[in-house]
């Protein structure tokens, strides 16, 4: 069983900055972000593999997705924050390579994390 533990949620202005994290207790093949906005389901914002990372289109640009291998710590850096982007963010780890590469949001995830808010004013 892989544990993940989110940080770094918090509130900012519109324009603003905010960095999380999320630490494995487990190295898996891929990890990746997933968030919760309100009144939305569940969707995901960022994948990471051993090739590039895939992004929602509604954060390219803006959020970074990184990893630490030696510190099995996952990144999101995040830029320019919108209002929009208010909700709750997860952190999710998958070991089967297929469910990786196929940048599919669906089936992505084996284990998931608790959460971590992030709220953006305006």
């Amino acid at each position: 069983q892989v544990q993940l533990a989110e940080s770094g949620g918090g509130s900012v202005q519109a324009g603003g900055s905010l960095r999380l994290s999320c630490t494995a207790s487990y190295k898996t093949f891929c990890m990746a972000w997933f968030r919760q906005t309100q009144g939305k389901e569940r969707e995901g914002v960022a994948v990471i593999t051993d090739r590039p990372p895939h992004y929602a289109d509604s954060v390219k640009g803006r959020f970074t997705i990184s990893l630490d291998d030696a510190k099995r710590t996952l990144y999101l850096e995040m830029n320019d924050l919108k209002p929009e982007d208010t909700g709750t963010y997860y952190c999710a780890a998958d070991v089967h390579p297929a469910d990786c590469y196929s940048n599919s949001w669906p089936h992505i995830g084996d284990y998931w994390g608790k959460g971590t808010q992030v709220t953006v004013s305006s």
